[in-house]
């Protein structure tokens, strides 16, 4: 039976370079006034990276950069993630594929992207904590300019990160994916983004960032089931070097 061994934990923060937008719902639009608004955490206004978007951009370029791609077909995109259960990025990201006639099933992902909070940022008293970006649309035959508004998190804003990565024992009738190549590939994925953008508008300058990891560490389940309140952190472990690129 499969038993889970352990859990690292991956912190650190994401900082802008350029202005951020990660959409949200425009809960009300003025005649001239904001186009697209960022997502922000309804309890205190504050824009947040969802761990959705971290998760998925991460996959997203893991799986260009290993050239596979799936055969699901979501909405009017016809091709989806990658659905093989022997592949890495696959038993790291887990699939919905669902169960079918030839017998696949569900892989539970073993990544945790957890929502990134706001932790420093520049008070605006227009907008809180963003910036609005004017873009122009120029009309190719009269060159009319049709001016567009787009909320953005300005640069030099910093978020949480956090990542946990679930290892559970691997044997040969269920292997696993080696805790090495996991982190390793949480680490490739963090630089590819590094390389390309984050949320929307990304080509026209939007969601460059840095990424800085503060410390990975690691609990057993002894952590968990054997707690004890004399040495609560006797399961705690630091096995894992922090790249020199990716370092806080």
């Amino acid at each position: 039976m499969k038993t889970l061994e352990k859990k690292i934990f991956i912190n650190g923060k994401v900082k802008t370079l350029s202005g951020l937008h990660i959409g949200g719902h425009n809960t009300h639009l003025d005649i001239g006034g904001v186009d697209s608004f960022v997502i922000r955490n309804p309890k205190n206004d504050q824009p947040y990276i969802p761990g959705s978007s971290l998760k998925g951009k991460m996959r997203s370029l893991l799986e260009q950069s290993y050239g596979v791609f799936g055969d699901i077909k979501i909405g009017d995109l016809r091709y989806g993630p990658i659905d093989d259960p022997k592949h890495p990025i696959t038993q790291v990201f887990g699939s919905v594929k669902g169960r079918n006639s030839d017998g696949k099933k569900n892989i539970p992902a073993k990544i945790i992207v957890r929502d990134g909070a706001i932790l420093s940022h520049d008070y605006n008293a227009d907008l809180h904590y963003t910036e609005v970006k004017t873009e122009i649309i120029v009309d190719r035959i009269t060159a009319a300019a049709s001016p567009r508004q787009m909320e953005r998190v300005p640069a030099d804003v910093e978020f949480d990160l956090q990542i946990v990565l679930n290892v559970w024992n691997s044997t040969e009738a269920f292997p696993e994916v080696k805790e090495e190549e996991m982190i390793q590939i949480v680490f490739n994925g963090l630089r590819l983004l590094e390389g390309d953008y984050l949320g929307g508008k990304g080509s026209r300058g939007s969601g460059q960032i840095k990424i800085g990891i503060k410390e990975i560490f690691e609990r057993n389940r002894e952590y968990y089931l054997q707690r004890t309140t004399d040495n609560p952190e006797s399961a705690v472990h630091l096995n894992h070097l922090i790249p020199e690129d990716l370092k806080l």
